[in-house]
């Protein structure tokens, strides 16, 4: 066991976006003052490769550039420990067209595709690692490189791998790839670093390792005495024991930020992660303490800072081991001390309501699939929330996030209230139908007919709701662009505005929807830009989290199925990492009804009738559905399984239910995931499916 204490280091995810140099630069001596002592840079194509020129991005580091930030790290004294990933996660040298070539993954013809990660045996790899390399050692002031090799989940795809694997096995494969990059770091004068991931994959990897590498052991969210392994169902796992065995250096891990599309930290569950990782590195002996940060594009750099200030608590105030008091310090080394308090209680208060997952997510890329029957209730207590913390004394880029992240909230709201009000909008037409009078008021409007009043005011609402969510939207952009201009160029492309954006599109074809829907009733029965004409809607039971993804598809004319909507089941939360939850989540999915057959009234359905009974009035002829739709599939892709219950498909005004299905059963779609061992990672494949069928069926 190791009696020192562990390295102390941080670092920056540089590879998503170009921070300002001068804002690195001013940050540098806080955290040395912090008692940092390493700075590991993840950078992919964020700096220029003097030997691979085509590697590096628009607005990426000059050379110079990153020498002078080396240096003024040096000048702290902090080393430095460039990540120059060369396994996964190496899509930054596949985009190169001269580089494509490398990429383990190959169509039928043999040809590479243009997504994937470097195949270890392409007989052109020796020299770009290489080049690779020695362009970043004179910047490796720590001595050593680290060359990521994480989540590498294709390995051993083509012909060359294949065979090799054939013969060694998978963890040979791997094992052989360490080996040739150690000897190659070697010959520059350097350690080299991994992440440890795969090696809890690949466990019989470890004994052919050379000593002299290190791992970084990584786990992102709390745990009791061991990290998890997610593709596991979070089974237990211990690498500390057999890596020291081999006599491999050991790291531990935890994260200071962001997952994918949070605009905030949680800031709880980071620092009990990282408080995790402290107690498990004194327990271990581990050789470091490295605090990392990924994917910060969308969320203000200075927060994730005043994490890794919290968390220097730990070796600069032992006693101070509370994540609220850990906070408020943090806080106080970042913006004064007399921010701290108010800063902290307002992050943890916004800790309950993270906007984290991909099922929260998924609004980001389309509005029609939050036509759901969570309601939006929850979603205004959000909005309350948020709009509740905003306060101007807070620090200017937890205000910014604060007020961006009550847009997103706002967001919530207005998409799902308006979905419902698409369907209450039918519901009002087919009960002014059933009562035997006109949804119409009988003045024609370009041969249209125009609606009665009742239904007029319903859409007047509707408009005005929509001119106020124009003045959120703005505020939300300022608020997005603040975040953003803390630390970037103001110039270079903003995730956070490049979303907004595609929500401005969205709220135009919306309010141009409403305008078309005054003078014509028939498309309130036709899909919308909040909801389908049909929609379905199901429970899914997270029960047992791994890596799902839950897709819906429609049988085509030919035969074929169509994916109408997929998504993965990630949660990235403290509650979802644990091999058996009770996550339950709403699904809701958009039906098209081009390829429908046959036509019944909805009257008709809904009175069990066995025969069409058309409904006609003012030229509206809408209230139809369908006698029998394609099938649907509810299918599962990746690792692990799910339970599907309370299925239906309504247009607002009816709901099928399908044939032998009874609403309240589940069915368990997808495989276990394995307890160990390296899982078959393919999301164009579907694991375990059920097809759901509606055939003149009404409740």
């Amino acid at each position: 066991m190791k009696s020192s204490p562990p390295i102390h280091a941080f670092q920056w995810d540089l590879a998503r976006q170009v921070e300002r140099l001068d804002f690195l630069l001013k940050l540098l001596p806080r955290y040395a003052g912090w008692g940092y002592q390493e700075l590991y840079l993840h950078l992919e194509d964020a700096v220029e490769y003097p030997s691979l020129p085509a590697v590096a991005r628009p607005g990426a580091y000059t050379y110079a550039q990153f020498t002078r930030l080396v240096q003024a790290a040096t000048a702290a004294g902090i080393r430095v420990v460039p990540i120059v990933n060369l396994l996964g996660h190496t899509q930054y040298l596949i985009k190169a067209s001269g580089l494509r070539d490398l990429n383990e993954l190959r169509n039928a013809a043999g040809r590479p595709l243009e997504r994937g990660q470097l195949c270890p045996l392409h007989p052109r790899m020796p020299a770009i690692a290489e080049k690779l390399l020695r362009d970043m050692a004179p910047f490796c002031t720590a001595g050593k490189v680290h060359v990521g090799l994480d989540e590498s989940f294709h390995l051993g795809q083509c012909p060359r791998c294949r065979a090799e694997v054939a013969r060694v096995g998978l963890a040979g494969h791997f094992a052989a790839h360490v080996n040739r990059l150690h000897q190659l770091t070697q010959s520059l004068g350097l350690r080299l670093g991994l992440w440890a991931d795969m090696l809890a994959l690949l466990p019989a990897a470890i004994p052919q390792l050379p000593r002299e590498v290190i791992a970084y052991d990584w786990y992102y969210y709390p745990f009791a005495r061991r990290p998890r392994v997610e593709l596991h169902n979070f089974a237990e796992v211990d690498l500390a024991a057999p890596l020291q065995a081999r006599g491999i250096e050991y790291w531990g891990c935890p994260m200071n930020g962001a997952f994918r599309y949070e605009t905030l930290p949680i800031f709880g569950e980071r620092l009990e992660n990282i408080r995790s990782w402290w107690r498990r590195c004194d327990r271990v002996g581990a050789g470091g303490f490295l605090v990392t940060s990924w994917e910060a594009n969308r969320l203000a750099l200075e927060l994730t800072t005043v994490i890794d200030a919290a968390a220097a608590c730990l070796w600069l105030d032992p006693g101070i081991e509370d994540p609220p008091a850990m906070l408020r310090r943090g806080f106080e080394r970042v913006f004064g001390p007399h921010r701290g308090a108010a800063a902290a209680r307002a992050a943890l208060a916004a800790d309950t309501h993270p906007y984290s997952g991909y099922h929260r997510w998924q609004i980001n890329d389309r509005w029609d699939v939050c036509a759901g029957r969570d309601g939006v209730p929850p979603y205004q207590r959000e909005e309350a929330l948020f709009a509740g913390l905003s306060r101007p004394a807070l620090p200017l880029p937890l205000a910014a996030s604060i007020a961006f992240r009550r847009y997103l909230a706002q967001r919530d709201v207005f998409v799902r209230r308006n979905a419902q009000a698409v369907f209450q909008l039918r519901r009002e037409i087919a009960n002014l139908v059933g009562r035997g009078l006109p949804p119409t008021n009988g003045e024609n409007v370009g041969r249209k007919a125009r609606p009665t009043r009742t239904v007029r005011n319903l859409l007047e609402k509707l408009q005005h709701e929509a001119t106020i969510f124009a003045a959120a939207l703005r505020t939300g952009r300022a608020a997005a662009r603040a975040m953003w201009n803390r630390s970037r160029d103001p110039q270079e492309r903003r995730p956070n505005e490049l979303m907004l954006g595609r929500d401005a599109e969205r709220l135009r074809e919306w309010r141009l929807w409403l305008k078309r829907a005054d003078r014509n009733l028939d498309i309130i029965w036709q899909a919308t830009p909040v909801c389908g004409a049909w929609q379905l809607q199901f429970t899914v039971h997270n029960f047992a989290p791994a890596l799902q993804k839950v897709v819906v598809e429609q049988r085509q004319p030919d035969g074929l199925w169509k994916t109408l909507h997929a998504l993965p089941l990630m949660e990235f939360r403290a509650q979802a990492a644990r091999p058996r939850t009770r996550i339950r989540r709403e699904f809701s999915v958009p039906v098209p009804v081009d390829a429908l057959v046959g036509a019944r009234s909805c009257r008709a359905l809904a009175a069990g009738r066995s025969k069409p009974a058309p409904l006609q009035s003012c030229g509206t002829e809408v209230r139809t559905a369908p006698a029998q739709f394609p099938p649907l599939r509810l299918a599962v892709r990746g690792v692990g399984q799910v339970a599907v219950s309370h299925v239906e498909l309504t247009n607002g005004v009816i709901r099928l239910h399908p044939s032998g299905w009874l609403p309240l059963r589940k069915k368990i779609l997808g495989q276990p995931a394995p307890r160990r061992g390296f899982p078959v990672i393919d999301f164009e494949k579907n694991t375990r499916s059920a097809t759901v069928s509606f055939v003149h069926c009404a409740s």
